[in-house]
């Protein structure tokens, strides 16, 4: 029985937090661990320099992203972890799909989109301060995923238009050319928390709400106090579909301790107790990767050996489509 492909990007824009841990590293690493599945995970450090400007924090990005999923246990032995800019490959064939993919494609991007509307809300010509990079990422997204023909591709609901255009763009090409590229399926996992951040929105870097990752515990422990709460004293009966301290724990426990902390908020647990169980739990967790993640943090030198093997592996991979896609297009030996 072939296995099933699956391939996941995590773009190098700061330090991991834990909705990025929830909600994507710990179901991806598990994931990795399927006989049946071939995992592809990558550091998409190209796709940092549409956002940000500062190489420094694009390099230590990158280190801490891979020390994380070192860290918590993903097995480079059967999965491929791979820096994007380490495969060439992948930039070859963005320029090959980029003379397929239509313009009018791109127009709709949600990212351009959106720039674009700021930017008429602010009197400004609607393309103001928007570069290539930004306009056309979606094509090096489409290249990501079409060069290890993954047919499955883990994403949240935002990102489901990324996979379809890939997929526009790959059907365009084998239309073309011929059957060169598998057609990717976005997979959405509903099961999967998105957890809320201190504020009670989305926890995300771009709000400022995040909870550390890897930070130490006396930091984590703060920023689980900071969660925002209701003014409602002990012994008075708590809402815990309607709190962030319940949704945080319901990410982390099983279902048995799910029901023991939703009594525990009906007989009225006061904020203080519930943000001190809530760390203990996070922290029980957390706390044997911290300790590896640190260690790896002080070994760049290992980090990198594992990363240069996951390029190893990927562009002999990477090689061999690039010989068919090339073939396919025109671009090959006179003979």
């Amino acid at each position: 029985m072939s296995k099933r492909r699956v391939l996941t990007g995590i773009t190098t824009t700061g330090t991991p937090h834990l909705g990025n841990y929830v909600g994507a590293i710990r179901p991806a690493i598990a994931a990795s661990r399927d006989d049946s599945v071939e995992s592809y995970y990558f550091l998409a450090d190209y796709h940092a320099l549409i956002k940000n400007k500062h190489p420094d924090e694009v390099r230590q990005s990158s280190k801490e992203i891979a020390a994380t999923w070192l860290a918590l246990g993903l097995d480079t032995d059967s999965a491929t972890f791979y820096r994007q800019s380490d495969v060439p490959e992948i930039l070859e064939l963005t320029w090959v799909l980029s003379c397929q993919a239509a313009k009018g494609l791109m127009n709709r991007a949600h990212a351009y989109k959106a720039a674009v509307q700021l930017n008429e809300e602010a009197g400004e010509d609607p393309d103001f301060g928007i570069t290539m990079g930004l306009f056309s990422y979606p094509v090096l997204m489409a290249a990501d995923i079409l060069m290890f023909r993954a047919g499955e591709i883990p994403v949240g609901r935002d990102q489901i238009q990324h996979v379809e255009m890939a997929r526009d763009i790959a059907q365009r090409f084998n239309h073309h050319f011929g059957e060169i590229f598998v057609l990717p399926e976005a997979v959405v996992d509903d099961s999967v928390a998105v957890l809320q951040g201190l504020d009670g929105r989305k926890m995300s870097k771009s709000y400022n709400n995040t909870i550390p990752l890897f930070d130490t515990e006396k930091r984590l422990q703060k920023a689980i106090n900071k969660i925002k709460t209701n003014l409602l004293e002990p012994g008075e009966p708590k809402d815990p579909d309607d709190s962030t301290v319940f949704q945080v724990w319901e990410a982390f426990a099983n279902p048995e301790q799910t029901e023991e902390m939703r009594a525990k908020f009906a007989d009225g647990i006061g904020w203080g107790d519930a943000k001190k169980e809530l760390f203990a739990m996070i922290n029980e967790e957390l706390a044997p990767a911290r300790e590896r993640y640190n260690a790896l943090m002080e070994d760049p030198a290992h980090i990198e050996t594992v990363l240069q093997a996951g390029a190893a592996r990927a562009r002999v991979e990477a090689g061999e489509l690039m010989v068919k896609v090339r073939d396919a297009v025109g671009i090959s030996t006179i003979r």
